[in-house]
């Protein structure tokens, strides 16, 4: 039932070493995080999508030696449906979502240690509710423990690599997007400075006097 000690004690690791990580590339920040909701600052979608493809990487790499294990969960479907949206709301509302939420608390951010409570206390009211929950949640089927390359009868490498191409054509244009934006800044900028120098008297011209008509 439980993976051998040195298992969980590589996870452990690896934890804290993306929890670090986290923290240097600012995640862990409320208005980062907002930021991304907002389409203002797109640093969520750039850690977030390099995590995945280099677990996916490491994870399929490391099944042959069985150094890691492949816990699938079934597909209920009314779980994962209503699950994607409390999360949804609930980091909309946070700001955070729970590994940044932790993250932040580890930063000594009160805010978070007040919502890594509420998720803790929401998930202790659904293991105890479950029970009645189980009916409803099994209303829209459940699909099993399936994944991609075997409902597809491929190998998940196809996907890996598929996954890959994707990353570095979605960074692509977000580096090619952020540098149209501040090339327009700069345009912006360097025509504010003109229209001010424009609007300074020049040195050899003499201030304009009104007269009070009488």
């Amino acid at each position: 039932m439980f993976d051998p000690l040195w298992k969980s004690a590589l996870g452990l690791l690896t934890g804290i070493i993306f929890g670090v990580l986290l923290q240097k590339g600012r995640v862990a920040k409320f208005h980062v995080i907002v930021g991304q909701f907002l389409f203002r600052d797109w640093t969520v979608v750039k850690i977030m999508g390099t995590a995945v493809v280099v677990g996916s990487v490491g994870i399929y790499a490391l099944l042959p030696s069985e150094a890691v294990s492949l816990h699938i969960k079934p597909l209920v479907w009314v779980g994962v449906v209503g699950g994607g949206i409390c999360f949804g709301v609930g980091m909309a509302i946070f700001g955070y979502c729970p590994g940044t939420g932790v993250a932040a608390c580890g930063e000594g951010r009160r805010d978070a240690m007040v919502g890594v409570l509420g998720m803790l206390l929401g998930a202790g009211l659904y293991v105890s509710s479950y029970p009645q929950l189980s009916g409803l949640l099994q209303s829209g089927g459940d699909a099993g423990r399936v994944t991609l390359p075997e409902s597809t009868d491929t190998s998940p490498w196809l996907w890996i690599v598929g996954l890959c191409l994707l990353a570095i054509a979605g960074f692509a244009f977000l580096a090619w997007r952020s540098r149209g934006a501040s090339l327009r800044r700069q345009d912006e900028s360097r025509r504010h400075d003109a229209t001010r120098s424009d609007e300074k008297p020049r040195p050899d011209e003499k201030p304009r006097t009104v007269r009070a008509q009488r």
